[in-house]
């Protein structure tokens, strides 16, 4: 067994509380461990941590995180140890009928195991004692070390710095991934995003790359709407001070949008996004709602318009495809990865960040292990 310092969810509305816990040395016969270098702090676990989702204590939070591989298990082909990765949260078994038809988010086997944060065996693999501790979607990014399985680390170039890397782990990825795999926006295309926070803004990354003519963004705050313009918004709309669907109208010659992106994860701002799409038009769920969430919908104008509601998980990415290929634009300038690393933390100061996440100050905190910098 190794130690592992890492913070821990003991209960909603509770502080994390860092720990040292255990985790086997010898990974698995399919599984690998990593040594983190960074994790960013996503606002899915704040959910988590503020008691909007049912999830079990003790347990290691975090699933947006990159590293290096230390061990790799008896059956594993395709990691070799030095290999850095970025974690997924969705690992996928590669067998049922969704992982081969290339939709691994939705693998049957991860819906039934990673998201209930255990791994395939239905077992954890860390511990206090003799007390199991999950992993957070079996990742457990906040924790210098973690196990996961083999399809969950993803290698990429080693000259990319890892603290940036990370957050393609989870925000880059949903947010680039819904426009480019989910929507497929067209060239030319009319957009708007609701919410410029981390994923917000990887939706106008994302928008920016498939060509999009118009680019508004939404949000209550003024700095978010100036981060808006800085990862390629057209336009801006404080919607405190104005009522969105008409600005929208009022933008678009009173046509609407082609795409709409709803991501915050709220009731009235996913309908303000369905309103606000032409007739034919694509209203896109990006942001993730707590546990028992409603919204309603005219059915008759879904039938009437061809107006379509559609859902996008971890923008319905391939990640051994996806992870790399961004890697690869973020090298190239044509992704902004520097720009949404506002803060660079210890793990005795995730409490603090998850502070700052509730007022909406910053994009994305980084919680900083060791080597995020390669050479390092």
């Amino acid at each position: 067994m190794i130690n592992v310092k890492a913070a821990v969810f003991i209960g909603p509305n509770q502080p994390l509380e860092v720990r040292e816990l255990q985790i086997p040395a010898a990974p698995g016969p399919n599984e690998v461990l990593v040594k983190l270098a960074a994790s960013g702090v996503c606002h899915s676990d704040l959910h988590a941590l503020d008691g909007d989702w049912e999830t079990p204590a003790p347990l290691v939070l975090g699933h947006e995180g990159a590293g290096v591989v230390i061990a790799v298990g008896s059956e594993v082909t395709e990691l070799e140890v030095d290999d850095h990765v970025i974690l997924s949260w969705t690992p996928s078994c590669q067998k049922c009928e969704f992982c081969v038809s290339g939709n691994p988010v939705l693998c049957q086997l991860a819906n039934d195991t990673a998201y209930q944060h255990v791994f395939f065996d239905g077992k954890t693999r860390l511990s206090d004692g003799d007390e199991d501790v999950k992993s957070f979607l079996a990742v457990g990014s906040f924790g210098d070390h973690a196990m996961v399985p083999a399809s969950a680390a993803i290698r990429i170039r080693k000259d990319a710095p890892l603290a940036q890397a990370a957050l393609v782990g989870c925000a880059v990825t949903t947010g680039i991934g819904a426009v480019v795999n989910t929507a497929k926006v067209e060239p030319g295309s009319t957009v708007l995003v609701v919410g410029c926070g981390g994923v917000g803004l990887n939706v106008v990354q994302g928008a920016r790359l498939a060509g999009a003519k118009q680019i508004i963004v939404a949000d209550v705050s003024a700095e978010k709407l100036e981060l808006g313009l800085k990862f390629g918004a057209t336009h801006t709309i404080n919607s405190r001070e104005v009522d969105l669907v008409e600005t929208v109208r009022e933008l678009t010659g009173g046509r609407g949008v082609d795409y709409a992106f709803e991501a915050i994860g709220l009731p009235f701002t996913i309908e303000a996004c369905y309103e606000a799409i032409r007739r034919g038009g694509t209203a896109v769920v990006v942001g993730q709602v707590a546990d028992g969430v409603k919204i309603s919908i005219d059915p008759f104008v879904m039938s009437d318009q061809e107006k379509k509601l559609i859902g996008s998980n971890y923008g319905s990415s391939r990640q051994s495809i996806d992870f790399p290929r961004i890697i690869d634009l973020y090298m190239e300038g044509r992704v902004d990865l520097d720009s949404m690393v506002t803060d660079r933390i210890k793990l005795d100061d995730v409490n603090e960040a998850f502070a700052e996440m509730r007022q909406g100050r910053g994009i994305r905190s980084v919680i900083e292990y060791a080597n995020s910098r390669p050479g390092e």
